[in-house]
């Protein structure tokens, strides 16, 4: 049984049009998988139904087991699936770091000596320590973005939801948010990238692909490249570096596709050496 089950789940803002149709899958504990698609595709919809802020219109969605739609579950289902946001001043709502750490296991009631454990040791995860007193007004957007995921792991997930939290951030606070998410995947807790970048869904470990609410591809990233012509059609962008893989391969470099300029340089100079 997966930790996350989507049963054949539907949702609709308007009852006229659905944002999911008839969408099936599951998420194992321990996986780290990417939700890539196009504006519009369903994948928010799909982040807020995993986190039971929305309840499906048809189908069901379980978390350990548990149906979403079962009110005596949902404040577990929020602990065990923590969720960060695209924009991270959504999310805060302390006037200092610490306190916004703290925010959420203060609800749930816990012993303040807990409280103060959990909260420095989310911050060191995101590696954030030292800012504990600092006000969250003044901290850059990647920062921001780090204390918005301290804030979920303070609440101790097992799943970890990031819906789009990379768009707002410049080409190193996304290398950063990509190594806290590897780091916090070495440790046991499942993440789940939304994302409309092609470039960092071939990350995870496993990629699944919606377009208009379908789910219309489920598989690894060795297997999503060999559909990426697929990829360019649904609107998702293609990274440079495998359109130019592509190019070098036709015009006689039989070159193993890549995501990444640093890697596909040196895929070239490998066979270069050859």
């Amino acid at each position: 049984m997966a930790f996350i089950e989507i049963d054949n789940v539907s949702y609709s803002y308007d009852d006229e049009r659905n944002a999911l149709g008839g969408v099936s899958f599951g998420i194992d504990a321990g996986e780290f998988v990417s939700v890539l698609g196009s504006n519009g595709s369903g994948k928010s919809t799909l982040a807020k139904l995993m986190n039971g802020l929305l309840v499906p219109r048809s189908g069901e969605v379980r978390v350990n087991g548990r149906p979403t739609s079962d009110a005596k579950s949902l404040a577990d289902t929020r602990c065990l699936v923590g969720m960060v946001f695209q924009n991270p001043d959504d999310q805060i709502v302390a006037s200092t770091v610490e306190d916004d750490v703290a925010f959420g296991p203060e609800n749930l009631g816990i012993d303040p000596a807990e409280i103060r454990e959990r909260v420095a040791r989310s911050l060191a995860q995101v590696g954030l320590e030292g800012l504990e007193g600092s006000s969250t007004h003044a901290l850059s957007g990647g920062q921001k973005q780090r204390v918005a995921i301290a804030g979920a792991l303070a609440m101790q997930p097992q799943v970890l939801i990031l819906d789009e939290a990379e768009s707002m951030l410049d080409p190193r606070g996304r290398r950063d948010l990509m190594r806290i998410c590897e780091e916090l995947h070495g440790r046991g807790i499942a993440i789940v990238l939304i994302t409309h970048s092609t470039e960092m869904a071939m990350l995870a470990d496993r990629i699944l692909v919606l377009d208009q609410g379908a789910l219309v591809f489920d598989g690894t990233p060795q297997h999503a490249l060999t559909r990426i012509g697929d990829f360019d059609l649904l609107g998702l962008d293609v990274p440079f570096a495998l359109r130019l893989s592509r190019k070098l391969e036709e015009r006689g470099m039989p070159l193993e596709p890549q995501v990444g300029i640093d890697a596909l340089a040196d895929e070239i100079m490998r066979y270069s050496k050859s």
